[in-house]
């Protein structure tokens, strides 16, 4: 136990060091290095000498560890300011800090330590101590093993903090404030073991887990007010002035602390000497082997010298005097290199000479073989030609680097280029030509007919011609040959490229002027006489002036010759570019089989390297794909080439085409077929050749067919009507031509015509005669003693008028129209629908409204007219069915069901037209009898029989013929359902008014009433005999039969009450005359409609005007 410390003891700044042979250093011992100023010693020493004493004990004669110079291990591990404590002297004061002078520091309070007698602890070391000598029994055994294994099993702590003390010595920024010189603490009264161990065994060092983490950490700063906290044990460092006691102890007087600190630095200041103890020896071990390497690496190197001065002195007596005859020889060498050299270039030059000779006279293949031994002989290889006479003169060497040949390349470039451009005149003439033999003797049938069967389907029941292979793929072998050789030209003249492009330029001229020739004249040279020709003199026509003339030409064309030179442009052009894609795959053919050395152009700069490469021979056979093919077809682009061929060519085609465009939408329908199929075959030829659609053509054609249907819809509209206007609306003969058209519209709800198909083949040779215009046929009946044929649909015969067979001719023709521009059926049909509208509202106008009396000059319409106008109708009826399927082969879809629909409309229009037809039958008979009904009434029955010489009464002799009239025509223009359905409503209303007037007649005696019953009679014998009229006749005669005779008183009443019915009007059909719906008697009935009639009349009249 420490003893307290007197008041007039000072610190020592020396720690003594345990003395065992263990912890002693090695180095010899040299006076410790002294510092000057009260921060010169190691560390400031404990304010308590008497604790320092009573560790201190195994010190002996405060031997210390000294420095012995800057080059101590010791000095070189660590900073001055790590192993001493003190700071540099660089390292300038802080100046905010004030060093605390004696007055600042309170004085110590001295603690009391009370005496503990030893003999207090003889109990307790008794009951410890077996306990502790065990222990150090254990610990001896042990110590006995491997140091290494003893370090890593106990000491492993103490490795983590010699690295991380390491770590700490190795920053310069965090020293400690004092030295890490310390006293090893050992016990006072330590238990001795009973068996002593061996005196080399060293004393157990502190473990440096005994000192806190804290110091540990690398983020150790003691500024930190936390980490001084903690170091200080959260000591007071200034005492309060006020004295009041804060339960802190005083960091000037905590001598515990003090120690504690002394004590952790000293261990680790005895782990740090015992490391370096360790690693001293092979440090001094490592130097020792150095020292002996240099020792041995001496004697070599002076070997080395004396061998150098040998080897001067044999380099200064021989190799000199032999060098200069070696180099004597290598210049008479080098002179006769440079004589041979001059020869070389003098040759060069005279050869270049020759060769521009050579290309002045035109002597293209022997230029180009002078100039290919020309630059052999600069590149130094030998040539074919004069291989032997130059191999005596001198042996060849390249001289393309010396300047005197630098011009020479730049001439022999230009003499190549000149001899190029021979051959390109050449090759360019070839294909021109061949193109331009090939349109020639091409025909334009031959064309079209490979078009025909290349872009069009075959019909159901039509056969494909058989393929031939085209004219533009034979190629002959003269042109091969010819082509050939021309290539070979060309690429040994390294002129390929240049040649094609410039091909690719004229041909796409060439195209212009195949479109150029075909046209008409640009100027009036036909118009203008000689006379005035020379008065004019050579005045040149502008450009505009020329156009213009052109254009004029182009619209007097005929539509014949217009066909036949858009023919011809169309023929010629496709021909041309199928010609030209032939000619290209040729040349990439040719290419392909041309040797390598001959095709690759050497670059512009003169590059003997470059230049070496193309003129080297080849090794092995020939590249299927070379390099000049691959500029052919880079230059020579087959798609782009025939593309800009297709653009150019229907560009100035689109002008042309677009200056017809009023007289292309008034051709006729066959005409326009033929254009219009000219045009598809021609877009599907372009298209197949560049791929390209060509749309600035196609909308031009779009809106000339736009504009044609509805020309020829309105045309046709109009031809109707004149036809209808005309019409006597008599029974016209359904010839052979008829039936053909008839045909034809009904064959077309299942697939068109063969005619129609035909008229679009334009590449066959049409066998049909002209066909006659519509209207063409004489109107009114047929010839006297001639059989009026009928048409027939479905086993059902109609009697048709001119109206109705006009009708079918336009039918046939819209569909015509659709079948043959398939595109445009949507179109075609609200047409043709408009146009049997038109028909259906014109025929009502002309035959119900009476319009034909003063359009045809009828005198009246009369039954015959209504049956003809209802059998038209119902020809029109019966026909629709089959359009419509027709037109739903050509629709899309989309459109077809609204069409369909329109049709059904259209159907039921004309349905309801033929039956206000047959109503209007019926109210014509119906009035009829009532005109009769009221006759009878009128006569006197009394006096009527006493004339015994009229038989029956002139009004049912009237009503008989009428009657019998009426279903005689009827049943000639009629079918027989449809006779019966009016006849009957007919012979309804006779017995209705009949029965009526016959009860309401007063028979005043028998032999009145036998002279009615006479005319019942005579009603019943003719009624009888016609279809559908029953019982009729006996019916009037029954209800005459039953009548009762009336006497005269009750007659007379009766005629008193009755009123006198007014006089019978005159009658206005005679019986002889046919029944017509214009008589007297309909006049008031049929008022309001004339007058109607006259409005559409008048409305029809302007139109007429407007055509």
């Amino acid at each position: 136990m420490a003893s307290p410390i007197q008041p007039g003891s000072q610190g020592t700044y020396a720690s003594p060091i345990a003395t065992s042979p263990a912890t002693e250093y090695p180095f010899p011992s040299i006076p410790q290095r002294q510092h000057g100023g009260p921060k010169g010693g190691l560390r400031r020493g404990s304010t308590s000498s008497s604790i320092a004493s009573t560790l201190d004990t195994v010190s002996l004669n405060n031997a210390t560890i000294t420095e012995t110079s800057q080059n101590a291990i010791s000095t070189l591990l660590q900073h001055p300011i790590m192993h001493t404590g003190l700071r540099a002297t660089t390292v300038p004061a802080s100046s905010g800090y004030k060093a605390p002078t004696p007055r600042d520091i309170p004085p110590v309070a001295l603690t009391n330590i009370p005496h503990v007698d030893a003999k207090a602890f003889h109990p307790y070391l008794s009951q410890v101590g077996s306990l502790y000598e065990a222990f150090q029994r254990a610990k001896n055994e042990g110590e006995g093993e491997t140091s290494l294994f003893h370090r890593d099993k106990k000491d492993t702590k103490n490795e983590e903090w010699e690295a991380i003390l390491s770590k700490r010595l190795q920053r310069p920024g965090h020293s400690r404030a004092s030295s890490v010189s310390s006293t090893i603490s050992i016990p006072l009264e330590s238990p001795q073991p009973k068996r002593r161990q061996t005196g080399q065994r060293r004393q157990a060092v502190t473990p440096l887990s005994t000192i806190p983490a804290v110091y540990s950490e690398e983020d150790f700063h003691l500024e930190n007010p936390r980490t001084f906290d903690i170091v200080s044990e959260n000591s007071e460092i200034v005492r309060d002035p006020s004295g009041t006691p804060s339960g802190r102890k005083s960091l000037a007087t905590n001598a515990i602390l003090q120690e504690k600190l002394s004590w952790y630095m000293d261990t680790v200041e005895v782990h740090l000497i015992n490391s370096i103890s360790t690693a001293s020896k092979s440090f001094f071990s490592a130097l020792g082997s150095l020292r002996e390497l240099h020792n041995e690496a001496a004697d070599p190197v002076d070997r080395i010298q004396r061998l150098r001065r040998e080897l001067a002195r044999l380099d200064k007596e021989m190799a000199i005097d032999g060098l200069k005859v070696v180099n004597l020889k290598q210049r008479r060498d080098n002179v006769r290199q440079l004589a041979q050299a001059i020869m070389q270039l003098e040759d060069i030059v005279k050869s270049v000479q020759t060769c521009e000779d050579m290309v002045e006279k035109g002597e293209i293949d022997q230029a180009l073989d002078r100039l290919d031994d020309v630059e052999a002989l600069m590149a130094g290889r030998e040539s074919k030609s004069s291989q032997v006479e130059q191999q005596l003169r001198y042996q060849r060497r390249d001289l393309r680097r010396i300047k005197a040949l630098e011009g020479a390349l730049d001439d022999l470039n230009q003499l190549r280029q000149r001899a190029g451009r021979g051959y390109e005149a050449r090759f360019h003439n070839s294909l021109l030509s061949d193109i331009r033999r090939h349109v020639e003797h091409t025909e334009t049938s031959m064309t079209l007919q490979r078009w025909g069967i290349a872009y069009t389907r075959p019909k159901p029941g039509q056969r494909r011609a058989p393929s031939a292979f085209p004219g533009y793929m034979n190629i002959g072998s003269e042109l091969r040959d010819e082509l050939e050789a021309e290539m070979r030209g060309l690429s040994r003249a390294r002129y390929t490229t240049p040649a094609a492009t410039s091909f690719r330029a004229i041909v796409l001229r060439e195209m212009k002027s195949m479109i150029r020739k075909q046209l008409p004249s640009s100027n009036d040279d036909d118009n203008v006489s000689t006379v005035s020709a020379s008065t004019v003199g050579g005045r040149n026509m502008s450009q505009q002036e020329k156009s213009s003339i052109l254009a004029r030409n182009l619209r007097s064309l005929d539509a014949q010759d217009w066909y036949q030179m858009l023919a011809t442009i169309y023929t010629n052009i496709s021909e041309g570019l199928r010609r030209l894609s032939v000619q290209v795959k040729i040349l990439l053919d040719i290419t392909s089989h041309l040797p390598d050395h001959m095709i690759k152009s050497p670059p512009r700069t003169p590059d003997p390297a470059s230049i070496d490469r193309v003129m080297s021979p080849p090794t092995g056979r020939a590249r299927a794909t070379s390099s000049v093919q691959a500029e052919m077809q880079q230059v020579l682009d087959l798609s782009s080439l025939l593309g800009e061929g297709v653009d150019l060519a229907q560009a100035q085609i689109t002008k042309v085409v677009r200056v017809r465009s009023q007289q292309n939408s008034e051709l006729p329908l066959s005409d326009f077929l033929r254009y219009f199929t000219l045009n598809r075959l021609f877009a599907d030829e372009c298209e197949a050749i560049s791929g390209r659609s060509g749309a600035g053509l196609k909308s031009v054609l779009d809106t000339q067919i736009k504009d044609f249907v509805a020309r020829f819809a309105d045309s046709q509209k109009h031809e109707v009507i004149k036809v209808m206007d005309a019409d006597k609306w008599d029974a016209r003969d359904f010839g052979e031509r008829e039936n053909e058209i008839l045909a034809r519209v009904m064959e077309g709800s299942t697939n068109d015509a063969l005619p129609w198909i035909e008229s679009t083949m334009i590449w066959q040779t049409s066998t049909n005669g002209a066909e006659t215009s519509n209207g063409a046929a004489t109107n009114g009946t047929a010839a006297a003693g001639t059989k009026v044929r009928s048409a027939v649909i479905d086993e059902q015969k109609y009697i048709l008028p001119e109206s109705a067979i006009a009708m079918l001719r336009s039918m046939e023709t819209f569909q015509h129209l659709a079948a043959g521009i398939p595109s445009m059926s949507n179109e075609v049909a609200m047409s043709l629908l408009e146009s049997l509208k038109l028909f259906n509202s014109r025929s009502s106008q002309l035959i119900l409204g009476a319009g034909a009396t003063r359009s045809a000059g009828l005198k009246n319409i009369t039954t015959k007219h209504l049956a003809l106008s209802s059998q038209g109708l119902s020809f029109i009826v019966a026909l629709i069915p089959y359009v419509r399927e027709f037109f739903r082969r050509h629709l899309p879809s989309s459109t077809a069901g609204q069409v369909m629909t329109e049709f059904d409309k259209v159907k039921r229009l004309f349905q309801e037209h033929q039956h206000g037809i047959h109503e209007k039958l019926v109210d014509i008979m119906s009035g009829r009898a009532s005109m009769h009904v009221k006759a009878m009434k009128n006569i006197d029955w009394e006096e009527a029989a006493k004339n015994t010489t009229v038989n029956v009464s002139p009004y049912m002799e009237t009503l008989a013929k009428e009657t019998a009239t009426l279903q005689k025509v009827l049943a000639k223009h009629l079918p027989e359902p449809v006779v019966a359905g009016i006849m009957m409503p007919v012979f309804a209303s006779y017995r209705k008014q009949w029965t009526n007037a016959y009860r309401d007649v007063t028979i005043k005696s028998l032999k009145a009433k036998e002279r009615l019953l006479a005319d019942a009679s005579f009603f019943n014998a003719r009624i009888s005999k016609i279809d559908g009229s029953g019982d009729l006749g006996e019916h009037i005669m029954n209800v005459v039969q039953a009548k009762a005779v009336v006497s005269s008183a009750a007659a007379a009443a009766a005629a008193t009450a009755a009123p006198s019915p007014p006089p019978p009007p005159p009658s206005s059909t005679p019986p002889s005359e046919p029944l017509a719906t214009g008589g007297d008697g309909e006049q008031k009935q049929d008022s309001a409609q004339q007058n109607g009639e006259k409005k559409a009349e008048g409305t029809e009249k302007q139109e007429d005007t407007k055509t």
